[in-house]
């Protein structure tokens, strides 16, 4: 007997609202110090404006060029999932544009990141939908499979297992397990404290500063 081309797992319980709210108030780069700075993607291309991403991640690992199980996955969104799909890097086919983009969002998605190709990238930055991409192809995908759903997955290198958390800005994005999430927090908030302390230093407009002292002097320098 043939193997299912396709594995579907159960969508991820998405991560606690008050969660999901202190993200958005700490910047990648805080968390990514924290996760010391082996973790996240940096490959992919932001292809809306600003808005920050923050969410829960639902997972596909699909054959290159290929959206058939993205379709399926539409179907089974809950508020406040991020679609995370690993395409294998591959750009020459797209596997979302603006119609995926608009029901996503009906579905209370929250954004997208595709180690793929997108197209329709005026619809995404019209409507600021978080969208990050390794590329941008006007060639549509095809619908064939294989594809697994819910299963860990690569994007970039960066191991992303369904129900991550997500988090991305200007500077790339990051994902960790829900269980990190508290800690993570408060440590980040940590250094955005002492980050702001060192912003004062800079500002009495001396040579001298401690911050640098501590970098150079164990070096003698």
């Amino acid at each position: 007997m043939t193997a299912s081309p396709f594995l579907l797992q159960p969508a991820p319980a998405v991560a606690a609202a008050d969660v999901v709210a202190a993200l958005q108030d700490i910047v990648v780069s805080h968390l990514s110090d924290n996760l010391q700075r082996l973790s996240g993607v940096t490959g992919l291309r932001r292809i809306h404006r600003s808005r920050k991403l923050v969410g829960t991640a639902l997972t596909i690992k699909t054959r290159p060029g290929d959206n058939l199980l993205i379709y399926k996955a539409l179907t089974m969104m809950q508020p406040g999932h991020v679609l995370v799909v690993d395409g294998g890097g591959e750009t020459s086919n797209a596997l979302v544009g603006e119609l995926i983009m608009l029901y996503a969002q009906q579905r209370g998605c929250v954004g997208f990141v595709l180690d793929a190709a997108v197209r329709d990238t005026a619809a995404f930055e019209a409507a600021d939908f978080p969208c990050y991409a390794r590329g941008v192809s006007h060639r549509g995908p095809y619908k064939t499979g294989p594809a697994q759903m819910n299963v860990p997955v690569s994007i970039d290198g960066q191991v992303i297992h369904p129900g991550d958390l997500i988090v991305g800005d200007e500077d790339g994005l990051v994902s960790f397990g829900q269980a990190q999430a508290a800690a993570l927090i408060e440590a980040a908030r940590n250094t955005a404290a002492m980050e702001d302390g060192i912003k004062a230093e800079i500002a009495n407009g001396k040579v001298e500063q401690a911050w640098l002292d501590k970098v150079l002097k164990p070096f003698g320098l």
